[in-house]
């Protein structure tokens, strides 16, 4: 499998971003300065944003890619299907009922 100089190169900053975070909780750098710390987060907080765009990206390429891609209607699809065509057939035989008897239930009803 190929990695993209892409990939690689946010591999390398979220590997980094992991690195200053990991050694900071664990007390081996103290980012005292306050002018890099506020940039660092700033950092931290674009690239996260980043990759969730990403990824929020992906997730929908594939939730849409399943909807489009499904063979068919499921079995509960065509029972619906089925008894839409049952109701039409029903409507036409109540108007045609009407029509003979000149009665105008349905048309009231509306």
């Amino acid at each position: 499998m190929k990695i993209s100089k892409w990939t690689l190169l946010w591999l390398v900053i979220v590997l980094a971003l992991m690195i200053v975070w990991g050694s900071m909780l664990a007390g081996l750098w103290r980012a005292t300065d306050l002018a890099l710390n506020f940039f660092l987060i700033i950092f931290s907080l674009v690239v996260i944003a980043i990759l969730a765009i990403i990824g929020a990206v992906f997730v929908g390429i594939f939730v849409s890619h399943r909807i489009i891609s499904a063979q068919g209607f499921t079995p509960f699809e065509r029972e619906m299907l089925e008894m839409r065509e049952d109701v039409k057939w029903i409507k036409e035989k109540m108007s045609a009922i009407e029509e003979r008897t000149g009665q105008t239930a349905l048309k009231e009803r509306k």
